[in-house]
């Protein structure tokens, strides 16, 4: 697995969303870790894909009626069974972070890259996209100057809880160290 000169996955899934604009000029230094699911708790459909592509049906769900309208993305969407989506160029700034802060940086969708996994604060994420994960931050980590990984929840404490309880650090943080 690796990423091309574009900021893309080489040989991986893109579905361009229209929720990105450039970077400022500065290097990618952070992954953002996330949780998404679409309706709320549910897996495997294509929803989460249609809000980060403007698509979504606000009349195909209650909850995406307060949600329709908003103008979300992320660099990458890993899947329940492993499967990566890619969304935006690395080298471009995907919506994803909202106000937030990392070692004093705030702004960070300026200096970093999202990466949301298919899942929520409920239950646990599977070995493939553990895997998956894994793959894609050892890719990331060669193509960019990554000084760190943190979890939405600890760049926006205030508003968010991803990736959440269940998201096994540790685990993902070992074959990482190892590498």
């Amino acid at each position: 697995m690796r990423i091309d000169t574009q900021g893309l996955l080489v040989g991986g899934e893109y579905i361009p969303s229209p929720n990105y604009d450039d970077r400022p000029a500065g290097e990618i230094e952070l992954l953002v870790i996330h949780n998404i699911s679409l309706p709320p708790g549910e897996f495997g459909g294509n929803d989460v894909q249609r809000l980060f592509t403007n698509t979504l049906d606000e009349n195909a769900h209650p909850y995406y009626r307060a949600i329709a309208q908003l103008k979300l993305s992320a660099h990458f969407f890993v899947c329940r069974n492993g499967r990566i989506i890619q969304f935006v160029p690395c080298s471009k700034r995907a919506w994803h972070a909202g106000e937030s802060c990392w070692q004093g940086r705030v702004r960070c969708n300026d200096f970093s890259l999202g990466i949301e996994l298919e899942g929520s604060d409920t239950v646990p994420f599977t070995d493939a996209q553990y895997t998956a994960l894994q793959d894609l931050t050892m890719a990331l980590r060669k193509a960019y100057t990554i000084r760190g990984i943190a979890g939405h929840s600890d760049i926006a404490p205030q508003r968010k809880t991803d990736p959440g309880p269940h998201f096994d650090w540790v685990r993902y943080l070992t074959k990482l160290c190892g590498a």
